[in-house]
């Protein structure tokens, strides 16, 4: 399974990629892997707010519906459109097309609680 060095992960296989006080959230190529064939997305409006831990989408695959659990806190300030009219780029692209929400965070304090690319191995290799 294909990690990236420089991102950040969540236990709940959300992966963060941090510019600034901006924060690009998707699901990780291992999270993908274990759905199967993305058929649909389900993503937040640009204003809504999310908070670290609670449900703010979900995927649906041919097998199962599962939520997207927000790996931090903020205000959704874009939405990856595409998703609607192409869920199987999260199959495909899982760290680039398949981005799913750019989040407003306060501060960096929720994003260096979560794991680097390291540990992440390290627990889906377990």
């Amino acid at each position: 399974m294909a990690t990236i060095e420089g991102l950040k992960y969540s236990k709940d296989h959300e992966w963060v990629k941090s510019e600034g006080n901006v924060k690009t959230i998707g699901i990780t190529d291992f999270a993908q892997s274990e759905l199967g064939d993305i058929v649909f997305v389900e993503l937040p409006e640009v204003g809504d707010e999310i908070s670290a831990g609670q449900p703010f989408g979900s995927v649906e695959s041919v097998k199962t519906v599962s939520e997207l659990y927000a790996p931090l806190s903020g205000k959704v300030v874009e939405v990856n459109s595409e998703l609607e009219d192409s869920p199987e780029f999260v199959n495909e692209s899982p760290y680039e097309n398949a981005w799913m929400i750019k989040v407003e965070t306060e501060s960096d304090d929720e994003l260096n609680e979560l794991l680097d690319q390291a540990q992440y191995d390290e627990m889906i290799n377990a």
